[in-house]
């Protein structure tokens, strides 16, 4: 576990932001639970769910709305810097300061007016957006913090472009990240998926299939379950059948498994991966009586053209995959059945 610690502005200093073209970094438990709204809209109803010893509630400001997972990019921005600063061997910082452009350029959106403006609309909800979690801590202690315990311009332009942006990463969050086994790359390539689903599951799936050739299996209802997403499920699992359509998580495969008695699974496994290692290996083979109990949703398969998606007919031809892996993570960590049946509090039929 990772032990927390009180950090001094006086000890560490200000980190000033790295130049370069380096691999952008996300922290494991920010990919596998769900901390962010999937909208565009403004979400204010909370993310509540408990999954064995780990609870997780997310409360948005009643003015700006929950942070997004758009403005999560901020955040990879902070880690990927931070990482790779310590692999150089220079001294690191919770407190940080770096110019818009270099944010921006870096999560890859555009440098004009409407850009800064969202990039500080995204500060402000990261700072307005609360977490309470009992993630990374032992019997069930509680922590609560904001994605930015602060953040501020400093020698504003006269065309409104802030000089600089200084930020203050909370104590949680800079914790995991000097924590090796926390950390992990991901394709650049993401920052041009649009659709928050899309993302979402880009992360989830980097941070469970890794390198793992034989891949990794969720249940779609796992995965409803885990998303947080206040879409109901008839409208999430017809989002995830165009994902296995288009095909468009770098490095990852997805295919659509019907026909098992646990009901449809989402199985994907890597393709042409630019990233460096996702974890440990897993079993792959589990035995047949897997005695978790997922009701079945009743989708029909998804066909595939030559140049399209895998095919599915019942058996993706993966073999019998680790299913117990929705109550699993990917470093063997075990993780229980909702107690609340994974139902995300507000969440819409």
């Amino acid at each position: 576990m990772t032990a927390l610690f009180s950090i001094s502005r006086r000890a560490t200093g200000v980190f000033q932001a790295l130049p370069g073209d380096f691999p952008p970094r996300d922290v494991q438990d920010l990919m596998a639970w769900p901390f962010f709204s999937l909208a565009k809209s403004p979400r204010f109803v909370p993310i509540d769910l408990t999954m064995g010893e780990v609870s997780i509630r997310v409360e948005a400001s009643h003015e700006r709305g929950m942070a997004t997972i758009w403005d999560a990019d901020i955040l990879i921005w902070a880690a990927s810097q931070i990482i790779e600063a310590r692999d150089t061997g220079l001294r690191t910082s919770p407190f940080m300061t770096a110019t818009p452009r270099e944010i921006l350029t870096f999560i890859g959106r555009g440098t004009g007016a409407r850009d800064y403006d969202r990039l500080r609309a995204g500060l402000a909800r990261l700072q307005a957006t609360t977490v309470r979690t009992t993630l990374r801590r032992q019997g069930g202690y509680l922590q609560a913090f904001s994605w930015l315990n602060q953040w501020k311009e400093r020698h504003a332009a006269a065309n409104g472009h802030a000089g600089r942006v200084e930020i203050t990463l909370p104590e949680w969050f800079y914790a995991g990240l000097l924590e090796d086994s926390l950390v992990l790359r991901i394709d650049p390539a993401y920052f041009r998926l649009t659709g928050g689903v899309e993302r979402w599951l880009y992360r989830l799936v980097r941070k469970h299939a890794g390198q793992q050739r034989r891949g990794w299996r969720f249940a779609f209802t796992h995965l409803h379950a885990k998303s947080a997403t206040l879409s109901g499920f008839s409208r999430f699992t017809a989002e995830l059948h165009d994902l296995v359509m288009r095909q468009s998580l770098p490095g990852y495969q997805l295919a659509i498994e019907t026909g098992a008695k646990n009901g449809d699974l989402l199985v994907f496994r890597p393709r042409g991966l630019s990233t460096g290692s996702g974890g440990r290996c897993v079993k792959h083979h589990v035995p047949l009586d897997v005695s978790h109990h997922m009701p079945s949703i009743g989708m029909t398969a998804c066909h595939q053209s030559q140049k399209g998606p895998i095919k599915i007919a019942g058996s993706t031809g993966y073999g019998n995959l680790n299913l117990e892996s929705n109550y699993k993570e990917s470093n063997g960590t075990d993780v229980e059945v909702p107690r609340n049946g994974g139902k995300t509090v507000g969440r819409t039929s």
